[in-house]
């Protein structure tokens, strides 16, 4: 690594282009020779590296594929695709031909893409392999837009009997086989870009319309914000159907000149980012909780000597952030006993994140504070960030020498904060979307006449950092009028390895319950400790289970008010997934959904008498 920031000479200045496709030309053109993306080649079983000349030639060919395709500007295409260049190419020439990409995210359902790309009136569609497409065939009648349907996967003699339909190509025999130049000319940098759909947790996803200035803004101001250099390596496992790892882990790494690496999946994300060995990665809060869990499970297995030493070390480590930041002095102990803890302990934690973050970048939701703190404490430079996908996203960030770990930073630059009514976040910048696709009430009641984006979410600025204290629409009001955000409870609740998901419930009721999802593993020791059998569907209702489940809740959430007591629960083994339709493509609750399948296991909770304290 350099020890110093990169040249000037290497970064492209966001205002300097356009449009992303000469963003990209321009970066093939400064550093042709150095690396630009790096994925898993299935046949070798080995990884390989593509510097930035090829991967243009390589956007080349697929824009002259498009061509051939006859589409005219503004016209909608989709990509249905797990991270990979081929995303990267397809978005290139698609962008550089006028074209709006439409992203999809895989693990979402037939009816929801269906939905997407009605509502978007997609002309063309890329997936990855043939079954993706399968699976929309029944619904293709809403589809009477889409004329071209492009499968990256081969062909093979299996696969023959799914493309009789002359919509159908495999992208093998699509693209043309000699190379061609990847051509950009000055593009309006107001064009529509992309529409980006929202996750939906209550109704139908919204398209978001953001612009090729939208984009290039933000990515440009987030690189100040993180200092992000040519030399780092990304390892890209977020959707890059989500604007957070577009923006960050795509279009910013090409500002900067970075190498993108592309992981397997997440089953294997741990091996990659032992092999990868990334300085920059960002994730969600759900891969660091995760990680924390698997902690906490092997330090339970170990001695309580072994659990002393972790805290020890977490505890110390924390103390040196705080003196780093400049909020705490150093004292003797700390000093002396840090190198020793630090190679016994903390290096080791660190080894599962590859042993060379410069820094990890946590956003999509809130981090729990917890999982902050232990992590930071084994000496990980994690920073939360904060954005919208309808602002393009990031609106706010911690920096390096500036952690607030309990907030969500500060603004990054060219972005205004207000709090208005209700205590609500209202933002105004140049990445502010253009606005909702075919919803233009929608589009009027988020973003106000003087251009401030009203985000829904409850903030408070101390010292120019923004903390979130939740959402106004998922404030839960109970009929004694106390007011409860069930998002902080339920992510309390989860930290406990034996809960895989939590809904908390209490709207217009005189107290709370829960629906709880058990881990597997976790609830087949928790039960077996209480000498139930964890397979018999009669132990997720025994009183004593019910009755320990209860206590762990009230220690999982002895910090929130009196009146924020869960008083019943509801437990299941049945996981909360995207297919079954309870959870977003981003992992988001989808509470109506959840309500209506357990209604009638809610109303049972709320027909018992209270029990007592």
């Amino acid at each position: 690594m350099k020890s110093q920031n990169r040249p000037d000479s290497d970064v492209i200045s966001w205002g300097n282009v356009n449009t992303i496709p000469e963003l990209f030309r321009t970066r093939a053109d400064t550093t042709p020779h150095t690396p630009a993306y790096r994925q898993f080649n299935t046949q070798t079983k080995t990884w390989v590296d593509y510097p930035w000349h090829e991967a243009a030639a390589f956007a080349g060919r697929w824009q002259h594929a498009l061509i051939q395709e006859s589409p005219e500007p503004g016209d909608r295409v989709a990509v249905l695709l797990r991270n990979c260049m081929e995303w990267v190419c397809f978005d290139q020439a698609a962008l550089s031909l006028g074209l709006v990409v439409v992203p999809l995210y895989t693990a979402d359902t037939p009816e929801n893409i269906a939905y997407i790309l009605q509502d978007a009136n997609v002309r063309l569609l890329l997936v990855g392999n043939i079954q993706q497409w399968n699976q929309l065939i029944p619904l293709q009648s809403q589809l009477p837009s889409l004329q071209r349907v492009l499968c990256l996967q081969d062909s093979s003699a299996t696969n023959l009997a799914y493309i009789s339909d002359p919509v159908v190509r495999y992208v093998s025999s699509w693209l043309p086989a000699e190379p061609h130049h990847f051509q950009v000319s000055a593009g309006d940098p107001n064009l529509l870009a992309t529409i980006v759909y929202t996750s939906g947790t209550t109704g139908r996803p919204k398209g978001v319309m953001l612009s090729h200035r939208n984009i290039l803004w933000n990515a440009g101001a987030s690189l100040h914000a993180f200092c992000v250099q040519t030399d780092d390596v990304f390892l890209s496992f977020l959707p890059l159907s989500h604007m957070f790892e577009r923006t960050c882990g795509y279009y910013l790494p090409m500002i900067a000149g970075s190498c993108v690496a592309y992981a397997r999946s997440i089953q294997e994300l741990g091996d990659d980012l032992i092999t990868q060995r990334p300085t920059v990665l960002i994730a969600v809060p759900r891969i660091f909780e995760r990680i924390y869990a698997k902690i906490n499970i092997q330090l339970l297995e170990k001695g309580g000597l072994a659990r002393r030493l972790f805290r020890l070390t977490e505890t110390i480590g924390w103390q040196r952030f705080e003196v780093q930041q400049g909020r705490a002095s150093t004292g003797l102990f700390s000093c002396l006993a840090w190198p020793i803890l630090r190679r016994l302990i903390a290096d080791k934690a660190l080894l599962r994140f590859g042993g060379r973050l410069r820094f990890a970048i946590s956003g999509g939701a809130p981090l729990y504070q917890p999982i902050a703190h232990c992590l930071i404490g084994m000496g990980l430079p994690l920073i939360q960030g904060y954005g919208m996908t309808e602002s393009s996203p990031v609106i706010s960030a911690n920096r390096l020498d500036d952690n607030v770990p309990d907030s969500v930073g500060t603004a990054i630059t060219g972005v205004e904060l207000h709090i208005g009514p209700n205590n609500e976040l209202w933002v105004r910048s140049p990445g502010i979307m253009q606005g909702y696709l075919n919803h233009p009430q929608a589009t009027h009641a988020a973003i106000d006449e003087n251009g401030w984006l009203h985000t829904g979410d409850q903030a408070e600025i101390i010292n120019h950092h923004v903390f979130i204290r939740g959402r106004i629409k998922e404030i839960l009001v109970t009929s004694s009028g106390e007011k409860i955000p069930p998002a902080d409870m339920e992510m309390a609740i989860c930290q406990d390895p034996l809960f895989e998901s939590a809904m908390i419930i209490g709207e217009g009721k005189p107290y709370l319950t829960a629906i709880l999802v058990l881990n597997d593993d976790g609830w087949r020791e928790f039960a077996r400790a209480l000498q139930h059998d964890p397979d018999d569907p009669a132990s997720l209702c025994a009183q004593p289970v019910i009755n320990a489940v209860l206590y762990k809740i009230k220690q999982a959430t002895r910090h929130f008010p009196i009146h924020a007591k869960i008083r019943a629960i509801h437990l299941t083994r049945e996981p909360w997934t995207i297919e079954n339709g309870f959870i977003t493509p981003t992992l988001k609750l989808i509470r109506p959904a959840i309500t209506q399948h357990f209604a009638a296991d809610i109303q049972r909770l709320y027909a018992k008498h209270l029990p007592k304290d």
